[in-house]
């Protein structure tokens, strides 16, 4: 194995403020990347897609459970699999307390073809409490592409994103596979939806404000501090 070289504290010093200096200019990036995301435009979604979860069947306008704006993740797990993708499940172990995303006005929601029947006991086994719902009878997977027909038919992880008007449902931003490192944490998961983290600083300007709340930053709590 080779470790990083000994050095003394000032020499240590200097690099890292070096270091800083480009770390500094990745944030600036990333920054004017979320920005950019959030001036993409939006489509409408006007096919009506059926999911299944412990309280009975549910539409896509069900998933937002009234909120403004849904994440979705698209969990690998096949009707035919016994059990879900290993890959997605250490994703899912990341997820912090969705009670920061609510506050937000944000739901979030895994989705897989597997029926709910074998998505129930998965989602015991790993003791996780989030939404989590089939779309075994619908087109979703597909339409959004995180699944495939053909003669070798295979599954990938995503992530996407809607927003809710009303009773109008608009498909905002998806990524996949690699377009999913580094995201888990409530600020990532924000940065792909179209209202962002709803700071005053973010541009498009006038979305801190959508939800008629104050910003971002002023409306976090301890997480069992929140009126839902």
């Amino acid at each position: 194995m080779t470790l990083p070289r000994i050095v003394s504290h000032e020499e240590w010093r200097t690099a890292r403020e070096e270091l800083l200096v480009k770390e500094k200019a990745a944030t600036r990036a990333r920054d004017a990347l979320a920005a950019a995301r959030r001036g993409l435009p939006m489509v409408e979604i006007d096919k009506e897609y059926v999911f299944e979860s412990g309280d009975g069947k549910a539409t896509l306008l069900d998933l937002f459970a009234g909120r403004d704006q849904l994440v979705v993740y698209h969990f690998m797990f096949a009707p035919e699999w016994d059990a879900g993708c290993r890959s997605c499940s250490a994703f899912l172990d990341q997820i912090g307390h969705l009670a920061h995303l609510r506050a937000r006005g944000t739901e979030f929601a895994a989705v897989s073809r597997a029926p709910y029947t074998k998505i129930l006991p998965f989602k015991a086994r790993m003791g996780w409490t989030l939404p989590w719902y089939s779309s075994r009878e619908s087109d979703f997977n597909y339409d959004f592409q995180a699944s495939f027909r053909g003669d070798e038919p295979y599954e990938r992880p995503g992530m996407s994103c809607f927003l809710r008007e009303r009773d109008r449902v608009f498909h905002t931003y998806s990524t996949y596979e690699r377009g999913l490192d580094g995201l888990g944490s409530t600020t990532t998961l924000l940065d792909l939806t179209a209202l962002g983290r709803q700071e005053e600083w973010e541009e498009p300007a006038g979305r801190a404000s959508a939800l008629g709340a104050p910003a971002g930053s002023e409306r976090i709590r301890y997480h069992d501090e929140y009126e839902d």
